[in-house]
């Protein structure tokens, strides 16, 4: 049989170690609890106002400077063909010839034509001459002397007949060498030496276009336009330096081209079945690399804006709504939450119109673990931490941004 005050050791140190964390706790009761963690500390850019020219991105497509699709004036047999196809021709080349001989053999009759009326007037002339002598002294009657004056006239009438179809003739002849009307670039021939052309034919023998310089139409909604003239109107955009807008262009593998262009003109129709206007633009092409019907992207440059807020993207989050927000640590050293209003996207950041403004100290990290209301510090060293690379004075708008 075991004796029963085996247990009264165990008991005895249970309640030792209970004293013990109570005295303890006590202790630590009497020193004011466990310290508070420390403010979180975080990267601030102060924000200023600046002018920035403000630009935006749209599709289009290259075409020619100037068309000239070329048809046969006469009907005759293609003789020869005297280009090469792709080559650049001159405004006045000959590209083909047409058989003549039908249209030379009219000319030598209008010739003739023209010979015999010249020969015919001679004679009417001195008669009506003489006419004029006579019925001064009553040796012919009134009557024969009209009659002589006006067989002259009928005789010079021939004479000028005569001469207009010795040059429509020869207008004849000279469209059996089709020329080149302006000067640029030929392209394939539909015709070969042995076919039959006939006048004002539909179909072009070859179209010859003018491509330095280079026409791009570029395509914009209409409702852009009307927003882009109310800022005009309003003050919010100045008119970039000079008469014409500046545009640049990036091409089909997203290379950019090399040389800028102007905007010549906007239509004054909207197509009803995009609601888009289009725009033309003009570029230099010396080197033949714009081609018609080239897809391209056109950087179109809007305007300036003179006090504009630049936001870096990466401290502009979205709420569930879509709304775009921001973090602002205020002058109490409190995380405050801003409401945004942004316009579109300026290289790396938001171009601001409301919710921000010059002064103002954005955060830029950490922004998970901030809520609003919370102490925040300004890392050290702060100036290092707030520079952000500014956006280019030519910036465009590569992907414009909505905010409810």
């Amino acid at each position: 049989m075991k004796p029963r005050f085996s247990r009264i050791p165990v008991a005895l140190a249970i309640v030792a170690s209970a004293s013990f964390f109570l005295a303890a706790c006590g202790s630590d009761a009497e020193k004011g609890g466990p310290a508070a963690p420390p403010p979180p500390k975080v990267s601030v850019l102060t924000l200023a106002s600046r002018p920035v020219t403000l630009s935006t991105e749209l599709a289009g497509r290259t075409a020619p400077y100037v068309v000239a699709e070329v048809r046969p004036q006469v009907r005759g047999i293609v003789k020869e063909r005297l280009f090469e196809e792709g080559a650049r021709v001159k405004a006045g080349q000959t590209l083909y010839r047409i058989d003549s001989a039908t249209y030379e053999a009219d000319l030598e009759s209008a010739k003739a034509g023209l010979a015999k009326a010249e020969a015919n007037v001679a004679t009417v002339r001195l008669k009506a001459q003489r006419f004029d002598e006579l019925v001064g002294i009553n040796a012919v009657s009134r009557q024969a002397r009209d009659d002589a004056t006006a067989a002259l006239k009928q005789a010079e009438a021939d004479i000028a007949t005569a001469k207009a179809s010795v040059k429509a003739a020869q207008i004849n002849v000279d469209y059996t060498r089709v020329s080149a009307p302006i000067s640029g670039q030929a392209g394939r021939s539909s015709v070969t030496p042995g076919a039959l052309v006939t006048a004002n034919q539909q179909a072009a023998m070859v179209t010859v276009q003018q491509l330095d310089p280079i026409y791009v139409d570029i395509q914009r909604a209409s409702t852009e336009l009307l927003a882009l003239r109310r800022d005009f109107a309003a003050g919010r955009l100045k008119r970039a330096e000079g008469d014409k807008a500046r545009v640049k262009l990036t091409l089909e593998d997203r290379t950019e081209y090399p040389l800028e262009g102007t905007l010549q003109f906007a239509e004054t129709t909207v197509d009803p079945g995009t609601g888009n206007v289009t725009l033309r633009a003009v570029f230099p092409n010396p080197n033949h690399m714009l081609l018609p019907g080239m897809y391209v992207n056109a950087v179109l440059e809007e305007g300036v804006s003179e006090h504009a807020i630049l936001a870096p993207q990466a401290a502009v989050m979205r709420d569930p709504k879509g709304n775009a927000t921001a973090l602002v640590l205020g002058d109490d050293g409190k995380v405050q939450q801003r409401q945004l209003k942004v316009e579109r996207a300026v290289g790396d950041q938001w171009l601001v119109t409301d919710g921000l403004a010059a002064g103002d100290r954005l955060i830029l990290d950490g922004l998970q673990k901030l809520r609003p209301g919370m102490t925040a510090e300004v890392a050290e060293p702060a100036a290092k931490v707030a520079t952000v690379p500014p956006a280019p004075a030519d910036a465009s708008a590569r992907q414009p941004a909505t905010s409810k």
